[in-house]
């Protein structure tokens, strides 16, 4: 499926004002550039091109909600200085398994002012010596590349994420299970009442067993006395 009918696809009858996040993996570009996609895109955060063939990413309009952009798995050699200038508060950025071979070939990304984390997986410039440390001193920005900071730690689920987009899902998820708890206490309240009722009944059953017990005896004791008074009459 080429890009223009996958990007109709996904739209579902919404306009693409209405569109946060755009998933396009695996769909055909057009000679190695981005098609279909507009500027009319203006609340989009999350944009995901991976395995699309692309060479180059000069067709990408001003994106400027995009806050994670994903283009592992293509073509793309160079002409990173496009990013900057139509994604300006970028974040997260992944171009794993591209065709990057030099340190300088990421400089344009110094403009990218808000760029937390990149990632350069399976791209021959991972190869260089001092790679971590030159890219790190190129990107003063940067607080993790290839999922890890310059002190080797590796990223949060958390700082891994947007920012937003899965703070309203955390949120969400917090939410449910405030209510999952509470409908566990009312169950044990519930389990607790129908506890407190049956050992009531049980009580009242055991009370009225006593009770018969008590009216037999009195029985007894009426009829060993009208049996004394016969015998005394005789």
């Amino acid at each position: 499926m080429d890009m223009k009918k996958r990007i109709h696809l996904e739209l579902r009858n919404r306009t693409p004002p209405d569109v946060q996040e755009l998933v396009l993996d695996n769909c055909r570009s057009n000679e190695g550039k981005i098609e279909g996609l507009s500027g009319e895109f203006v609340n989009l955060e999350f944009l995901s091109l991976i395995n699309v063939g692309l060479t180059s990413v000069l067709n990408l309009p001003k994106l400027p909600k995009l806050k994670k952009l994903e283009l592992s798995d293509n073509r793309i050699s160079g002409g990173l200085d496009v990013l900057a200038e139509k994604l300006p508060n970028l974040t997260h950025l992944n171009l794993s398994g591209n065709k990057l071979k030099d340190i300088s070939t990421l400089e344009p990304l110094k403009k990218l002012e808000s760029l937390k984390s990149l990632d350069l997986f399976n791209c021959e410039v991972t190869n260089l010596n001092d790679y971590r440390e030159s890219v790190f001193k190129l990107l003063p920005q940067l607080t993790y590349l290839d999922g890890y900071d310059q002190e080797d730690k590796e990223a949060s689920d958390s700082d891994a994420e947007v920012d937003g987009v899965d703070e309203e899902d955390e949120e969400e998820g917090e939410e449910e299970d405030d209510e999952e708890e509470e409908d566990g206490e009312e169950e044990e309240f519930d389990e607790e009442d129908e506890d407190e009722e049956e050992i009531e009944d049980e009580e009242d059953e055991v009370s009225g067993e006593e009770e018969g017990f008590g009216h037999d005896g009195e029985e007894e004791e009426e009829e060993e006395d009208e049996e004394e008074g016969v015998c005394r009459l005789s």
